[in-house]
Formats: structure tokens, C-alpha cells, sequence
């Protein structure tokens, strides 16, 4: 459940997609059955449907983070039921990983996620997606990455460090987390690339939100996996750690004045998304009880 907006990962930005992928207006699963039969659960971490160098990827990231931020956070407390979960015709599966920051860490949570669903055109959808979120004792950005894949030979980045003030008004926070840090460079890399074209959400609220150096792009090419190996994960890989480096230990404190603003913008964004993003899209994929039910193990952690 993700929205760059800052908070969640995984539905989201698919749902505002160009005509490439589904509209979530339109959209459903087909109703025939999948290979894998209800009685299986799968944990986040298994990534069952995703392409090899993919599933590397998101295992090296989810790692990373696990290693740096384990000692600041909780374990996963999400139901199983919630953690991983489907439809009723065996089309649509869902997996979320979600830990809360420990109260004397900056970290407010890590939430990882993976969706696919097999389409009524045949093909399928394929969402992984991993977050870290700050809480209101830093105002330093947050981390997310997101892929989208319809087809073998397309796929969508979004890969971004989406800042949490107004950045006219802070030129200082700018130059700290955006300009100092060089970040623009990755996706200065991405854009020479022929293969590489640039991906426009068609929702302006996302767009309203990204950083200035924020990658969205879609990639199209038969050699997605030389392309994930080559170029996607070594620059994914290198905005984790300034993210780590920077943002989640960079000892940024904030004032208390500025920690309930903080407090109050992080808690509107997410409310959002659990209501627009997620309350929309979840019973269309999954149906109105398994809805009710993320969204309500949700609701109790966020």
C-alpha cells in the first residue's frame, strides 16, 4: 500500500496509472482460478510471483533496512490473516510486512508489501513495494520504492525520499537532503537511458508530494532483468543508504512547535491513503470482508 504521498505502501499509485495499466475505475481480477490454491499463505518476503533479479532486489532492501532499524523497532504484530491474504476465486494475492518504531526512535514504522492479481486480459499485475517513515521527532524525509510490472517487458519505478516540509519555505532542508546528497544524479543516470521514458501519475495529489529528485519511470524493454541487475537496483540500493545515512541517523532534531506540525501532517497523509487509496481499492481486489479486515489492523496501528 503506497502512496509517495508519504505513507503506505502498495495500492495506490497503480490505481492512477497511465492506460498502460488498469484504472482502478475499471478495474477487477479475473475470475478464473490461479495456480496457487487458497489453503497457502505467503509471507511478504517470499515474493512468489515476481522475475528472479526482482525478488533479489526487494530481499536486499528489505534486509538492508531490517539490519540498520531492527534494534528501533517492534516486531510485526499484524494478524496472519492480514499479513498475507486473497480473494475468493484464488486471483488476487496480497502480502504485508509491517513493524512500528520503538517510542525512543525517530522510526514511526517499515512496512513492506507485495500485490499480484491476474488480469481479466490475461497476464498479471505485480506491486512490490517497501517504506520507511520518520516520526514527528525529525522532520528528515521518508523512503520509498515501488515497482509495477503488467508485462515481462515493462515496468514502472517509483523511487523517491519525499520530503515532509515545504521546501520553498526551507531552502536549508533543499540543500541537506537533496542537493548535498547528490540524489538527482540517479535519476539523471535513468533518463539517458533509451529503454527509460518518464511515467506521469495522472494523480496530482502524487504529484503535489515527490521530491525534486524523485525517479518515475517506466522501462520498457525485453531485458528487464539485465536492466533491474544493471541499473535499477544499484541506484535503488545507493538512495537506501543516504536514507539511512542521512535522514533515519542523520540526528536531525526538531523543536516541539514544530514536532506537533509534523505530527499533524504525517497523521492527514495517512488518513488519506487508508481512506481514498485503500478503502477504495481494497474491496474491489479482495472484497468488502478482507477490506474490512486490513483496514482495520491498519487503522489500530497507524
Amino acid at each position: 500500500m503506497a502512496s509517495i504521498t508519504g505513507h503506505l505502501a502498495s495500492f495506490s499509485l497503480w490505481s492512477s496509472s497511465s492506460p498502460k495499466f488498469p484504472n482502478s475505475s475499471r478495474f477487477s481480477c479475473s475470475a478464473s482460478k490461479s495456480p496457487l490454491q487458497h489453503s497457502n499463505r505467503m509471507a511478504y518476503l517470499d515474493f512468489p510471483y515476481v522475475s528472479p533479479s526482482h525478488k533479489d532486489l526487494m530481499l536486499d532492501l528489505a534486509s538492508t533496512l531490517d539490519t540498520r532499524l531492527n534494534s528501533f523497532l517492534n516486531p510485526c504484530n499484524l494478524p496472519p490473516d492480514v499479513q498475507s491474504y486473497q480473494n475468493d476465486t484464488g486471483t488476487a494475492h496480497a502480502a504485508l510486512h509491517l513493524r512500528s518504531g520503538l517510542h525512543s526512535s525517530p522510526i514511526d514504522f517499515m512496512l513492506g508489501s507485495w500485490l499480484h492479481c491476474v488480469l481479466p486480459t490475461g497476464g498479471a499485475l505485480n506491486i512490490t513495494s517497501l517504506s520507511a517513515y520518520l516520526n514527528s521527532s525529525t522532520d528528515a524525509p521518508n523512503f520509498l520504492i515501488e515497482l509495477i510490472q503488467s508485462s515481462p517487458t515493462s515496468m514502472v519505478l517509483i523511487l523517491d525520499l519525499p520530503p515532509r516540509v515545504d521546501l520553498v519555505l526551507n531552502p536549508d532542508y533543499l540543500k541537506t537532503f537533496y542537493e548535498d546528497t547528490q540524489l538527482d544524479q540517479h535519476r539523471q543516470h535513468l533518463d539517458k537511458l533509451s529503454e527509460v521514458k518518464p511515467y506521469f501519475s495522472s494523480s496530482l495529489y502524487i504529484r503535489a508530494v515527490v521530491s525534486p529528485t524523485a525517479i518515475l519511470v517506466r522501462i520498457e524493454t525485453e531485458r528487464i532483468e539485465e536492466m533491474i541487475e544493471t541499473h535499477v537496483g544499484p541506484i535503488a540500493k545507493e538512495v537506501l543508504k543516504t536514507w539511512l545515512d542521512v535522514c533515519a541517523f542523520g540526528e536531525r532534531v526538531v523543536g516541539e512547535s514544530e514536532r506537533d506540525w509534523l505530527r499533524k501532517r504525517d497523521d492527514m497523509s495517512k488518513s488519506k491513503t487508508i481512506e481514498i487509496d485503500l478503502g477504495s481499492n481494497l474491496p474491489r481486489l479482495f472484497g468488502q470482508e478482507t477490506a474490512n479486515r486490513v483496514l482495520e489492523a491498519l487503522k489500530e496501528v497507524f
